[in-house]
């Protein structure tokens, strides 16, 4: 099951306006579910949190919107109903009901049913789909044990909690908080009558401006948190289980609210570089054991260690320092006893041995090897009358279940563990087969037709054992780091069960797999030549042994269309080898080079005709948080169309001869920075790392830069990072107070310019509203490919390299263009990132960058704040295969040089079965507006 946000602020940029095309469609992903065998829970706001700017709300309701938003005013039904009437047209025919994947639709996102317009709000949103055609359950994301929307006013069909036990603090990367003990109670509490729903359990970690980076999250949410938090997720009894965030990606553009800076990583089990590491091992590993086990989908909570479990005990050398639950199907009687440290955050190993209820009796597990042994943040499942394919049948395991299920005509049972620790599984073996012969493997007779298998520690010991291969049967044993090379994937083989629509849903369309060791990914298998050939698709990092356990009809197997020579390795087992080609080790990295460069903010100059930018003259605004002082004037950029990236503001006043300064409150949320000049003169820049994202500040007049008895100007540069989350989405972004110090003078206009056109009138429909903001060369469209440095009007372009800075040697803004040119081989899938200053998260140098890839804003570097100096960007905005064109516009704060560099850096290469990418970079057009009248009208 896949959550997927819809968000409002990118597919309804305008009043009126919706936009779904391209990388904003919804059908493409729908299609992909499908394909996949994945069902969608689909998340269309209109509010999605997310780290996103204003959560996800249209950015124009923000500030067209009198009142309050996300309540049941007039005013935001009025804005918000045509864009859920666009979801519900796109949506409708995706249902579970009509064939499609959407099994789910959320209602918002984490809020509070109190006051009443807030649920009276979600009653309304509720009768809008339903009255429209949506008949899938709706749900509700609580941000934690509050109890909202559990029953009452607005509360949809399907209740569910939300819960990050670990916070979003990575800087002691091994801190952890205690596991939570109290879920089942609260399900009880909230809905026992209902499946236990965690729309969000905490997949990782968003990291913050000035942050340790993602490597430090990756440390503290790695493998071991899924390990024991997921599975104290399952020993509450929880049945749908949802991970914020699977894969993270990029926040590019404006994407971001100010809390969170481009990457968007969340340290996922892929990488924001869509490599795989250990925690997506984990999640596999988990993820076949629930889908091999049926029993596991209904089990009641029989008790833990803190309530007592009838029954059920723990004995040995650390038996006080173990935890169990035991939950138990109440049809097959399977039993699953879910075991971790009492301290769930204990880092010691522990050994114990346990006794539980089986259809054999009481019995204590393990009878013939040692003990039960958990390393330092583990957790395991321990079966007892666990069923496995056809007639297989397990009495005991102190093993974990990687797969269990039938492959052709027999029953296969794959299990694993540490090597450092016994394992024990009891079973009735079938068929006339061979055991393993190995020292570690140790077999014994015991209560009647059950042998139990003694997998003993051996450290350092890997790869796969075979503890029982009969034509019936396979029992396989490994570490976990081997059995994370296997893989499951689900063929479409029809029977008379499959539900129409759902061929490629596991239970519902299929229930036939096959097991495939070694490569580093499969995206997809089939039969072919009438089931003699096993057709795969995937991926390769390295040459590996290949082995396949498939139908015994599977004679042949195929890798990306090639075929592969294999060899019988048993029964319905075959043994290869895919071998990688060595094009994987000749991918160019070429140099970044050839710049060219311009200055990028002759709104500073004497002279620069701001005549068509809008005049700033509103007095009254509905953002929420009025102005701090001033002359009634309110200079928001959002009530001018401005509301994301950098924004210019031009104040002129007619001076006296007295000025001495300017008091200016200026808020651009968390890290922002504004940099101010008085008639060309650089004056100061301000910034503010705090939630308030908010500086108040005298900036002084040298007294040869006042121009008495003329027109001055005060042109203000500021950075927009983003609309706050939560109660604050409708965020003051702008200058909140203004004020000339000394004499009797006033600031006779204002002038605003923000990205050409607004949100009304922006002339990339293809990158959309967020991608660009108010400096010039993004208005003159420099960033695009194809300009003409040689031949522009707008700009005298001329060969700089980037580390050079600006050629001033202080403050101000230049634009810095190449192209440079890849040669991925055919075949392979590169992930290449840009990383600035050879990585360092914090240089103090003052400057911010903006880096743009072929048009496309793909990364926001803060040097003096940090931490990402390095920004992935995929295949698709990155053209492996031809000419690319990279523009850094450079924001020096302060008068001092600065010295920036930039590399193109191959994360990692693989070769397989991505396919190609589709390029969809528009090219440079003239911007007709972008010198004379590059203002929106508003």
């Amino acid at each position: 099951m896949t959550s997927e946000c819809s968000s409002r602020g990118l597919t309804n940029p305008a009043p009126g306006e919706f936009d779904f095309d391209d990388w904003r469609a919804l059908q493409p992903i729908f299609d992909a579910a499908k394909l996949a065998g994945i069902f969608v829970v689909l998340r269309p706001g209109p509010y999605i949190n997310a780290e996103t700017t204003a959560g996800g709300l249209a950015l124009w309701s923000t500030s067209l919107v009198e009142g309050d938003v996300r309540s049941n005013s007039t005013t935001w039904n009025a804005a918000y109903q045509p864009y859920a009437s666009q979801i519900i047209e796109l949506a409708k025919p995706n249902q579970v009901t009509e064939g499609g994947p959407m099994l789910l639709l959320q209602i918002d996102n984490e809020y509070s049913q109190t006051p009443i317009a807030h649920a009276e709000y979600f009653a309304d949103l509720e009768e809008q789909y339903r009255s429209n055609g949506i008949v899938v359950p709706l749900t509700y994301n609580d941000p934690g044990e509050k109890q909202q929307f559990v029953n009452g006013t607005g509360a949809p069909d399907l209740y569910g909690l939300d819960y990050y036990p670990n916070h979003f603090n990575c800087t002691n990367g091994s801190m952890w908080n205690a596991v939570p003990t109290e879920f089942h109670q609260y399900h009880l509490d909230t809905g026992p009558d209902r499946p236990f729903y965690m729309p969000e359990f905490q997949g990782g970690s968003h990291d913050y401006w000035g942050g340790p980076g993602y490597e430090r999250c990756r440390a503290r949410i790695g493998p071991d948190f899924e390990d024991v938090f997921y599975k104290n997720n399952w020993a509450s009894n929880v049945k749908m289980h949802s991970v914020y965030m699977f894969y993270g990606g990029t926040n590019w553009g404006g994407i971001a609210y100010p809390g969170a800076y481009t990457s968007y990583d969340y340290s996922g089990a892929i990488k924001e570089t869509r490599l795989l590491w250990e925690k997506h091992d984990e999640m596999k590993r988990q993820g076949l054991f629930i889908r091999s086990s049926p029993s596991f989908r209904k089990t009641d909570w029989i008790g833990d260690t803190n309530s007592g479990i009838p029954e059920v005990s723990i004995s040995g050398r650390d038996a006080t320092k173990a935890f169990a639950t035991r939950l138990r199907n109440p049809d097959t009687g399977t039993g699953f006893t879910i075991v971790r440290q009492l301290d769930g955050t204990s880092t010691d190993k522990i050994s114990f041995t346990l006794t539980v209820p089986s259809s054999k009796g009481s019995l204590t597990v393990p009878q013939h090897a040692d003990s039960i042994t958990l390393n330092g943040r583990q957790s395991r499942v321990i079966l007892t009358d666990y069923a496995f394919g056809a007639s297989g049948s397990v009495l005991y395991s102190t093993a974990s279940v990687f797969f269990a299920g039938t492959i052709g005509a027999r029953d296969i049972l794959f299990i694993y563990g540490d090597a450092d620790q016994a394992h024990e599984v009891a079973l009735a073996f079938t068929g006339h087969g061979t055991r393993a012969q190995s020292p570690r493997v140790q077999y014994t007779s015991t209560l009647g037709a059950f042998t139990a298998v003694s997998v003993h520690a051996q450290p350092g010991s890997t790869g796969l054992l075979t503890l029982w291969d009969s034509p019936t049967q396979l029992v396989l044993f490994a570490d976990p780091v081997t059995v994370a090379t296997f893989w499951a994937p689900a063929l479409r083989v029809p029977t008379q069960d499959t539900i129409p629509g759902l061929e490629t849903f596991w239970q519902f369309g299929t229930n036939t797999t096959a097991l495939i060791g070694g490569p580093y990914l499969v995206r997809n298998a089939s039969l072919a030549d009438g089931g003699r050939t096993l057709a795969l698709h995937g991926d390769l990092n390295a040459s590996v042994p290949l082995t396949v356990i498939a139908p015994e009809g599977v004679r042949a197997v195929s890798w990306n269309g090639k075929q592969v020579q294999v060899r019988p390795a048993g029964s319905g087992m075959l043994e290869g080898r895919l071998v990688v080609s060595s094009k994987i080790r000749q991918v160019a990295v070429p140099k970044l080079q050839g710049w060219k460069f311009a200055d990028s903010l002759p709104e500073v100059k004497d002279g620069f005709d701001d005549s068509a930018w809008i005049v700033a003259d509103h007095t009254s605004t509905n953002i929420t948080i009025p102005p701090a002082f001033g002359d009634g004037r309110v200079l928001y950029g959002c009530d001018y169309g401005f509301c994301e990236n950098n924004i210019l503001w031009r104040g002129h006043f007619n001076a006296t001869g007295s000025e001495t300064g300017v008091n200016l409150t200026i808020n651009g949320g968390t890290a922002f920075a504004a940099s101010v000049w008085l008639n060309g003169v650089f004056l100061q820049t301000v910034s503010d790392i705090s939630a308030a994202g908010e500086a108040n500040a005298l900036f002084a007049f040298p007294p040869s830069a006042l121009k008495p008895g003329q027109d001055n100007v005060l042109t203000v540069l500021q950075d927009h990072m983003g609309n706050d989350e939560g109660q604050n989405q409708k965020s003051d972004r702008g200058i909140r107070g203004f004020e000339l110090i000394g004499g009797v003078g006033k600031f006779s206009t204002w002038k605003v310019q923000g990205k050409l056109g607004g949100y009304t009138d922006f002339p990339d429909k293809v990158r959309g509203l967020l991608n660009e903001g108010g400096l010039f060369a993004e208005r003159d469209g420099w960033h695009l490919p194809g300009f003409p440095t040689n031949a522009s009007s707008s700009a005298n372009f001329t060969s700089r390299d980037l580390s050079a800075g600006l050629p001033s040697g202080g403050a101000g803004v230049g634009f810095f263009l190449t192209t440079v040119t890849l040669d991925v081989p055919q075949g392979l899938d590169a992930a290449f990132s840009f990383e600035f200053d050879g990585g360092a998260q914090h240089t103090g140098a003052p400057y911010r960058a903006l880096l743009f890839v072929n048009g496309w804003k793909f990364g926001k570097r803060v040097a003096n704040i940090g931490p990402q100096a390095r920004f992935p960007v995929p295949p698709g905005i990155l053209n492996h295969h031809g000419v690319n064109t990279i523009g850094v516009a450079l924001w020096v704060m302060e008068d001092t040089a600065v010295s920036p560099t930039l590399e193109l850096v191959l994360e990692g290469a693989l070769e397989g079965g991505v396919g190609p990418i589709a390029l969809n970079n528009p090219a440079w057009t003239a911007r007709v507006h972008a010198t004379s009248d590059d203002s929106a009208d508003a």
